[in-house]
């Protein structure tokens, strides 16, 4: 396995899939009704000398997995098992995985790392819990969510592998702090890793676009989600957190569904169309 500073985290982006012809219109407010993508989807890996860190999962297509990637036409896949061993890592080799929130793409595959502790924002968790005990009324606010995904999460509570954490938290891992990133749904998180280029935010769902920041046309104005459950106040004011906490740089910015597929950043290597990129 490649080696990594003891202080500061080696970071990649791994993507894993693409949908198909997704209307940008659909996840951000005032998106041409025309601009479709092959929207990426991606999750993180950090390591340094004594831990190996997932910033999100990916899923994986099978059983409830595959019904989800056929329910939201992503039929592009790869398994990030597979990405992961490109990079040399086994799924016992990672430590701890940093969850942004509850959503399929996000976390359905935890159940693949049976050796790590999961980090989650206590109010994502029992929000879910919750919305899926409401009647089927409210269905619309759980179409994203894979029971089977809060399944795993349950099994590594029993283990003792589940942390739930209660709002903003500094060094959640040495050099790995969290801040509650309400909007896209109740209780979503975005990550802090510092590097050896600066720190870096992995927005999780809270941003799909630097349009979320910069608004349109470069406006300054923030822009909402349209993909969200909570409200475009609650939205707004995490974008706001986040430009903080990039000091207004986009390149420290990790968008996990990248439109443009990470530009700038080098390409480490690419499978069958997918890209893993160098972000640290």
């Amino acid at each position: 396995m490649t080696e990594t500073s003891t202080d500061t985290w080696d970071v990649h982006v791994l993507e894993f899939a693409r949908s198909r012809q997704q209307r940008m219109a659909g996840l951000i407010h005032g998106a041409p009704l025309d601009e479709v993508h092959d929207l990426p989807f991606s999750f993180v890996l950090a390591r340094r000398a004594d831990r190996i860190v997932l910033c999100d999962t990916g899923f994986m297509r099978e059983g409830t997995g595959e019904a989800m990637s056929i329910k939201f036409d992503v039929p592009y896949w790869i398994s990030p098992l597979r990405l992961l061993a490109e990079m040399g890592v086994r799924p016992d080799d990672v430590t701890d995985i940093v969850l942004s929130h509850a959503h399929f793409d996000h976390m359905g595959s935890i159940g693949k790392f049976p050796k790590a502790r999961l980090h989650i924002q206590k109010r994502e968790i029992l929000s879910w819990h919750e919305a899926m005990a409401m009647p089927p009324a409210f269905g619309f606010l759980t179409e994203i969510i894979n029971p089977d995904d809060l399944r795993s999460a349950f099994d590594a509570a029993v283990e003792h592998r589940l942390n739930l954490v209660d709002g903003d938290v500094d060094d959640l891992l040495p050099g790995v702090h969290v801040r509650l990133g309400e909007g896209h749904t109740m209780g979503q998180q975005f990550i802090i890793i510092e590097t050896g280029r600066g720190n870096l935010v992995v927005s999780g769902d809270c941003v799909y676009s630097s349009r979320n920041i910069c608004g349109h046309n470069q406006s300054g104005v923030y822009v909402p989600l349209t993909n969200a459950i909570g409200a475009a106040w609650d939205q707004l004011k995490t974008i706001d957190r986040i430009n903080k906490a990039i000091d207004g740089d986009l390149d420290r910015l990790i968008i996990l569904h990248d439109a443009e597929r990470w530009k700038g950043r080098p390409v480490v290597k690419e499978i069958e169309g997918f890209r893993i990129v160098q972000a640290s």
